[in-house]
């Protein structure tokens, strides 16, 4: 039903994504120079607990497709620069691609030595191809290396986010669509309040989610700004055409300082923000999973494939997916605290403190995009207990408000309305009675508007359908919104 699509070459195959979460955890070989890029300063050798704990190769690992990438754009500028020939940029990038094959394939090793991904690709290049290679560094740094591989790295996951999140629209969709007519109670302060569509409650969540889509896209403005080119921290030297490098990687524009360039994180901050707005908004939807699934509610029944059972107790049926899913959501919270901490007091530009700003990014991507995965199909799974629910709609006086009004349409101030059915619904809770088994005689007790067609006036099902305001619940208003929603809903396209 629903697809999404985004600039040719953004958007990774899933078989690349897989491969490159599976880098940093070859041990045994080794592969690069076992002597620094930077060496030429230093005396001694660097004390190894001190190699492991500077090192980032482990997880920055993941970022070698983008770093090859800048660094395939970074050659075609320096060739036009005239710091290369056009045949040293054609060997550097046929030897870029041997690398990125080797990474792959599985074939190259990464190591702690090795110390981050710019290293290692650097170092196995300039094996490849030799003194060459190092001719590729002129005029960056490995900060602005670093800051372009994981804008180059988030436009892609932003992509695929929303990709995922659109999904779980088109399903929430769907089964909206399909449970038109059924009925639910509506909640406030989880107590029974009014009776709605369960559609209309799904579709709630849709609008959520839409704007959390919307959050992400806006998020990609910030991150869709290229720094390469801002060196160290002052720019470089070389006569460097930037808005060509922009071009070739797919930016729509360039840092205009080259301090902020390398020195700023706020768009992996922005992206952790709306991560954790929308995890907070998908948590509501698993804690209301959780509940309906419950005995107690027993609205729905989740799948045998997205539950589990207990070690212990052989009737058990554990909503163990949403719970994750709940729980997972405070992880998402974690990294963008710990980020917002790591930045809050680093002097311009670059700090070594800003390797931290990788592993709460990878992590919450990772976190997101599975909640996401999984989300869709356990919802197609589910079973509506629509008896259940509707006869939930029925008890606890849901339609209470509607004897009110109805009392206000003869003529009676709302105010005095609502203490009189206050006092109705008193009166039944003494008599364990539904406003639906008075006679209207016990009606007029309490005033003499209330006339044969009261019992009308609070059925469920009018209750429903008298609220036709523009986003209310009745039938009419909610297959009007559907209508809409699905008009526009087949195909999301992205990116400019």
């Amino acid at each position: 039903m629903c697809k999404i699509e985004g600039p040719k070459g953004l958007r990774e195959s899933k078989e690349m994504v897989k491969k490159k979460r599976s880098l940093g955890k070859a041990t045994a070989k080794k592969s690069g120079s076992k002597t620094k890029l930077w060496a030429g300063r230093f005396k001694e050798v660097t004390n190894k607990l001190v190699e492991e704990l500077n090192a980032s190769i482990s997880f920055d690992s993941r970022l070698y497709a983008h770093d090859i990438r800048g660094s395939v754009a970074h050659a075609a500028v320096l060739k036009k620069a005239g710091v290369l020939t056009e045949a040293e940029r054609k060997r550097i990038v046929s030897g870029l691609g041997k690398v990125e094959s080797e990474i792959v394939s599985g074939k190259f090793a990464f190591t702690p030595d090795m110390e981050d991904i710019h290293m290692a690709v650097e170092a196995r290049l300039t094996e490849l191809i030799g003194p060459l290679g190092g001719k590729l560094h002129t005029g960056r740094s490995r900060n602005d290396q670093v800051a372009l591989d994981i804008r180059l790295y988030l436009k892609d996951e932003i992509y695929e986010t929303v990709g995922l999140l659109h999904e779980l629209n088109c399903t929430i969709v769907e089964i909206a669509d399909a449970n038109i007519d059924v009925v639910m109670p509506g909640y406030t302060h989880l107590q029974r309040a009014q009776p709605i569509l369960l559609a209309h409650h799904l579709l709630a969540y849709f609008e959520m989610f839409t704007r959390d889509i919307d959050r992400y896209l806006d998020c990609l403005d910030r991150v869709d700004i290229m720094p390469l080119g801002s060196g160290a921290l002052a720019g470089s030297p070389y006569n460097l055409d930037r808005k060509l490098a922009a071009k070739l990687l797919g930016f729509s524009a360039i840092t205009e300082n080259s301090l902020d360039g390398v020195g700023s994180r706020d768009f992996v901050l922005e992206f952790l923000s709306v991560a954790s707005i929308a995890m907070a908004n998908l948590s509501r939807l698993a804690e209301e999973l959780i509940l309906w699934s419950s005995q107690e509610f027993g609205f729905i029944e989740l799948s045998d494939a997205f539950t589990t059972g207990s070690s212990i107790m052989p009737q058990k049926k554990n909503p163990d997916i949403a719970e994750l899913a709940r729980g997972k959501t405070g992880r998402v919270y974690g990294n963008l605290i710990a980020l917002l901490t790591t930045m809050k007091a680093l002097p311009l530009a670059y700090n070594k403190d800003m390797q931290e700003d990788k592993e709460p990014l990878f992590d919450t991507v990772d976190t997101v995009k599975s909640i996401y995965a999984v989300f869709s199909p356990m919802l197609k799974s589910l079973s509506i207990k629509r008896e259940a629910m509707e006869s939930a709609a029925a008890r606890g006086f849901l339609n209470a408000t509607d004897a009110a009004d109805y009392l206000v349409e003869q003529g009676l101030p709302f105010r005095e309305a609502h203490a009189v059915t206050g006092r109705i619904v008193a009166w039944c809770i003494s008599r364990s009675k539904t406003l639906e088994e008075m006679e209207l005689g016990e009606w007029k007790k309490f005033s003499p508007l209330f006339k044969d067609d009261i019992k009308k006036a609070i059925s469920i099902k009018r209750s429903v359908d008298a609220r036709k305001v523009y986003g209310g619940t009745a039938r009419s208003t909610v297959k009007a919104r559907l209508k809409k929603i699905k008009a526009g809903l087949t195909d999301l396209k992205v990116g400019k």
